[in-house]
């Protein structure tokens, strides 16, 4: 096991560490560019930062393992050793660090404050802080994320397309967030203030979801951090009501020793999904129609304390630093 970094190497690191996009994909998508024009001083109503503790990643395999034969390759992949105190200070980091951005942008920012005691939020309810919520990621994959707001907000608020639910669990959460983002607009056009919305959800295996994985040897999972493409964005609400949407559209990473990963199936597993593919192999190679096998690892991720911290921050900020960016150039 190579040895931890120390902290001088690790900001080292950290601060060299290059914005890992997926390919030559554009990082972002935008809508309502004309909405953002104009507006120079904002308020903060909503910053969540999620982080996946679990997953299921699959795909269709054409071929499967000896090539004779289709089936399902899975990868189960599971976070452990992440405090809530841990989260907490990544939430908190994420949140300094974008409002230092954002003032540095050239924006004035309103003080939480402010905006959390206008008459504008006095009937909105918080959600439940922190949030855990089963969410749907593409491709048929599907994850359980836990998100955490900055200790400086009042209230954790979440606006519609924030998060996509997995099952009947996100309903209660999605009326919340109707109701959120009719305060928060309401409070735009009183205030003439401008309203940011921010969410990123972290990837702890920084694995390419299906539709990007190589299945040519099976799933190849590694232990970078990243902020997710499609569930990690920025929206502006304007004092107009109207919104400019700022969404990553590839994942934005840092790589170094955060997370140690160790295969977690177990050798009955192994044996039984060999067993099932060499009599599949057998079977198609015979012409014998047969259930299609597919190979199912499982994956835990164990996260090194200090070090996921450092990890995590930065590439919220790297993403910090791309949104605000691209909303700097819309004004």
């Amino acid at each position: 096991m190579k040895k931890l970094l120390s902290a001088v190497a690790l900001v080292a690191m950290l601060a060299q560490s290059p914005v890992v996009y997926a390919g030559d994909k554009e990082p972002v998508k935008i809508s309502g560019p004309a909405n953002a024009k104009g507006v120079t001083t904002v308020a903060i109503g909503a910053f969540n930062v999620g982080f996946i503790f679990e997953s299921v990643d699959q795909t269709k395999a054409s071929g499967g393992l000896m090539g004779a034969f289709g089936g399902t390759t899975k990868a189960k992949s599971e976070l452990v050793g992440v405090t809530p105190e841990m989260m907490q200070k990544i939430a908190d980091a994420a949140y300094a660090d974008f409002v230092s951005q954002l003032g540095a942008s050239g924006y004035t920012v309103i003080p939480a404050g402010d905006l959390f005691g206008h008459a504008a939020l006095a009937k909105t309810k918080s959600l439940e802080t922190p949030l855990d919520i089963n969410i749907a990621l593409e491709k048929g994959s599907k994850g359980k994320a836990t998100y955490f707001k900055p200790s400086e907000l009042a209230s954790q608020f979440m606006l519609p397309g924030d998060f996509t639910g997995s099952g009947m669990s996100s309903i209660g959460i999605n009326m919340s967030a109707g109701q959120a983002s009719m305060a928060l607009t309401n409070y735009a056009k009183q205030s003439g203030v401008g309203v940011i919305d921010v969410v990123y959800l972290i990837d702890f295996s920084d694995q390419k979801r299906p539709g990007f994985f190589s299945f040519g040897g099976g799933v190849n999972v590694n232990s970078g951090l990243s902020v997710s493409a499609d569930y990690s964005r920025m929206t502006l609400i304007a004092p107009s009501g109207k919104q400019a949407v700022i969404t990553v559209k590839a994942p934005i990473g840092v790589e170094g020793e955060f997370i140690d990963k160790s295969d977690a199936s177990t050798g009955t597993e192994k044996a039984v999904q060999s067993a099932a593919n060499v009599a599949g192999g057998l079977a198609a190679a015979a012409n014998i129609g047969l259930p299609m096998f597919g190979k199912t690892r499982k994956f835990q991720f164990t996260a090194k304390p200090g070090n996921y911290e450092e990890g995590a921050a930065k590439a919220a900020s790297l993403a910090s630093e791309l949104l605000l960016g691209r909303l700097g150039a819309m004004r």
